[in-house]
């Protein structure tokens, strides 16, 4: 990329247009060439970014998140003034999961005009109540509370609760805000899966596998879990900090990778393990795959579980 263009497309967050390349000395032939080579890759129509700036061993799903925001820089440029940045876009430029969202297409909001879809933005019409809009990134922006509340009603109750627990988790929003905002817009089409994600968030969440494994556990009727718990013996040494504590006996824990990058972690991790078993708890390790199989994985848990008079003595936190 030549620097005139160069400097265009880093003033606009990293995308430019056609007739920007053109503008700045390159021949449609050219554009063609650079995009069948994969020096360039389209946004949408006529819009543009150099893949080549992705930094080094970017994951799949924050390539998708990073092109989501460049396509969403350029939808805002071309829609002009009144248009706002909503749903999982909005929940995107918040920095909340992707985890579960389309990001096939941008979405922006208009007080007034015509709903209106195509191939890269969704324009929806809805007015917006005082507190709801905000900036980020120099974008006019749903805050955090309303996006959650939006993403749930087009989306599922579990996506709300995902996206809910991680902007608590944040600090992006107050648990009263996020339950107050999900009540004002009860008449949205799926506002019952957003109300009810919005209660059910927890900022004790610290990530997308231990959301979903939360609503996993109260789908299959398991009793409110501890979440962040810090075990300690009867001296009040810290035995562990674990995900989740099941009726006091049951240690839940959510593996969304492997964190044992050497084998003196692997040993640290196993001597936890042990001495949380020796301490009288069970200990149940739940991966990526097994939120994807409910009830063989409720069925697992629930044997976790002891017999009555079984509960261990320990001191919390």
């Amino acid at each position: 990329m030549n620097p005139k263009l160069s400097v265009l497309a880093d003033a606009r967050g990293g995308w430019f247009t056609r007739a920007d390349a053109v503008d700045c000395g390159y021949s449609d032939s050219e554009l063609r060439r650079r995009l069948r080579r994969g020096q360039w890759a389209r946004l949408s129509r006529d819009v543009y970014v150099e893949p080549g700036v992705s930094p080094a061993g970017e994951a799949s799903w924050d390539r998708a998140r990073r092109l989501h925001l460049l396509k969403t820089r350029a939808v805002i440029n071309r829609l002009g003034p009144g248009a706002v940045v909503s749903h999982q876009s909005a929940a995107m430029l918040h920095g909340l999961p992707a985890w579960g969202l389309d990001l096939s297409r941008v979405h922006v909001t208009k007080a007034t005009g015509r709903r209106r879809s195509d191939s890269i933005a969704d324009v929806h019409r809805s007015r917006f109540d005082p507190g709801e809009l905000t900036i980020v990134d120099g974008l006019p922006v749903v805050t955090a509370a309303r996006a959650v509340a939006e993403t749930a009603c087009a989306s599922s109750y579990e996506v709300g609760v995902v996206l809910g627990d991680a902007a608590l988790q944040s600090r992006l929003v107050s648990p009263e805000a996020l339950v107050a905002t999900a009540d004002r817009h009860r008449v949205w089409h799926g506002s019952p899966a957003a109300r009810a994600a919005a209660r059910f968030a927890n900022g004790l969440s610290e990530s997308v596998g231990e959301s979903r494994l939360r609503v996993l556990l109260a789908n299959h009727g398991f009793p409110e879990p501890e979440l962040q718990v810090e075990i300690r013996d009867a001296s009040g040494r810290l035995i562990a900090r674990v995900d989740i504590l099941l009726e006091r006996t049951c240690v839940v824990e959510f593996d969304g990778a492997m964190k044992y990058g050497n084998a003196d972690d692997l040993v640290a991790e196993k001597w936890r393990e042990d001495n949380l078993r020796a301490h009288g708890f069970q200990v149940v390790r739940i991966g990526w795959p097994d939120l994807d199989e409910p009830l063989t994985t409720a069925n697992r848990i629930r044997q976790g579980l002891p017999a009555v008079g079984g509960t261990p003595t320990w001191r919390g936190r």
